[in-house]
């Protein structure tokens, strides 16, 4: 994949599988197509787990979520140690704009997970805001915050 990104490379395990390519991804511990979507969505899972310190086991990829009675899923869920969901990532292609709308998907993928950190990125443009669930406000945030940075009360 020659997708230009804003995201540190990493050493990936790609394979050919048939006509298809596939990437190995760690939380699945499987090989997966190689999508634009999925070269992102790895290539981010790799800045959480070795450069903001997540810890790979409370990392959930297509994480199942209810919105409007209809199945879907969050593209990445990072965990604290107590199970409760505390960062929520949607990964969209290299050319897919980020917009509003594409926020406002990943908004309500949070509307039951309650997570307190929103992230949106294309691999280009990476969006990340704070939340107050109790006033449903968002703050823009100017980085991915470490693991170690979360609140007490996320961490505990």
């Amino acid at each position: 994949m020659n997708t230009r990104i804003n995201l540190p490379a990493y050493e990936m395990k790609i394979r050919e599988e048939g006509n298809t390519r596939q990437i190995f991804d760690p939380i699945r511990k499987k090989y997966v197509a190689l999508t634009p979507e999925e070269w992102v969505r790895q290539h981010f899972i790799n800045l959480l787990v070795t450069h903001k310190n997540y810890p790979i086991g409370l990392l959930a990829v297509e994480h199942p979520v209810k919105v409007n009675n209809m199945q879907q899923r969050v593209d990445i869920v990072a965990f604290n140690k107590q199970g409760k969901p505390t960062l929520v990532v949607e990964c969209k292609a290299p050319e897919v704009k980020l917009t509003r709308e594409t926020y406002a998907q990943a908004a309500r993928y949070n509307l039951s997970l309650k997570a307190n950190y929103l992230v949106v990125t294309n691999g280009v443009t990476h969006f990340c805001s704070k939340i107050d669930n109790e006033s449903k406000k968002f703050y823009p945030l100017t980085d991915i915050p470490q693991y170690g940075q979360l609140s007490e009360e996320e961490n505990r």
